[in-house]
């Protein structure tokens, strides 16, 4: 299997995402730090579990914290929060991650970088594009259901492709050696536009027909849309020198077709109303594929809608 790389985690948002990864680095032999927030006492004492594809398992101890400042400084910080909560990153990271540290982000959409590499421009940033099917079903619960990939890749300013660095290497290994498979991109944006062929359709049909991905993949007109919501993504993407092969669309309808009936992140956070991660999945492409003359008329009324419902879902609070 390998051998530990040696460095130190920090995991920033320990759900349905940073719970699965960090508690898989954890039980590999990496030192991993959880900050958590409602959470905190109930996994300071029964630490973590997760039922798995993969094989179910439980930690029950875990370096947990509810204070950044009590954190170790960490080699690598791995930010697992939604888009919509980067705001704290600006206070929490600089307390956790050692100078000339790498941090992580495991989050959905595009052009959510360039602000981070503002605030910390000391800092070595990667993202990383989770393909699974992952939910928080408790507290210290995490049930994955399906899938699992990681593909890792280096911000550079505007996107610009990064190669690969030891530092990744070094990152991706630990994955794997976990049991997690990761692979590394030179083109972070090329790899952020894949995953929006997925994200577009699912997550925002998820909420406004109140679907689970079986049910959408089950009906003619559904499973339409979906293809024609990633077919404007790849237009999109082309027009921002990311080419896509159309061949794509269909393999993500079989992929999707194939997967455990799920229950998208935004729908969830839909139920549960909190706010919905639109400008990073919705916005920012739009407005990308605006500004190169590129028309994606389903993914803005997708947006407009998701728009309507989260404004609606917040004063209902």
């Amino acid at each position: 299997m390998g051998q530990q790389s040696g460095l130190s985690y920090a995991v920033i948002g320990t759900g349905a995402i940073g719970g699965f990864y960090g508690a898989l680095l954890q039980r590999a032999g990496c030192e991993v730090h959880f900050l958590l927030r409602s959470d905190y006492e109930y996994v300071q004492q029964h630490g973590l579990v997760v039922n798995s594809v993969y094989g179910d398992f439980t930690l029950p101890e875990v370096n947990a914290y509810c204070d950044a400042s009590a954190i170790p400084r960490c080699d690598v910080a791995i930010a697992a929060i939604k888009a919509t909560q980067n705001h704290i990153l600006e206070d929490i990271l600089p307390r956790i991650v050692k100078p000339n540290g790498t941090i992580l982000l495991l989050q959905n959409g595009i052009g959510v970088e360039p602000q981070l590499a503002k605030l910390l421009p000391d800092h070595y940033i990667l993202s990383g594009l989770c393909f699974i099917c992952s939910n928080k079903v408790g507290m210290g619960h995490v049930h994955h259901l399906d899938y699992g990939d990681i593909t890792i890749g280096a911000y550079a300013d505007r996107y610009a492709p990064a190669g690969i660095t030891k530092e990744m290497e070094a990152i991706a290994s630990d994955f794997n050696i976990a049991g997690v498979p990761a692979k590394l991109t030179e083109n972070l944006q090329l790899a952020r536009w894949r995953k929006l062929v997925w994200n577009i359709p699912f997550n925002g049909l998820s909420v406004v027909l109140d679907a689970k991905t079986d049910a959408m993949m089950a009906n003619d007109a559904t499973r339409q849309l979906s293809a024609d919501l990633m077919n404007e993504v790849l237009a999109a993407a082309a027009a921002c020198d990311c080419q896509i092969p159309t061949e794509f669309v269909p393999q993500m309808i079989d992929f999707t077709t194939k997967m455990q009936p799920y229950l998208t992140s935004m729908k969830l956070d839909y139920d549960h109303k909190r706010s919905l991660e639109i400008e990073a999945i919705y916005a920012n492409p739009l407005r990308l594929a605006k500004e190169r003359g590129v028309a994606m008329p389903k993914t803005e009324m997708l947006y407009q809608q998701l728009y309507f419902l989260d404004r609606l879902n917040s004063k209902s609070k």
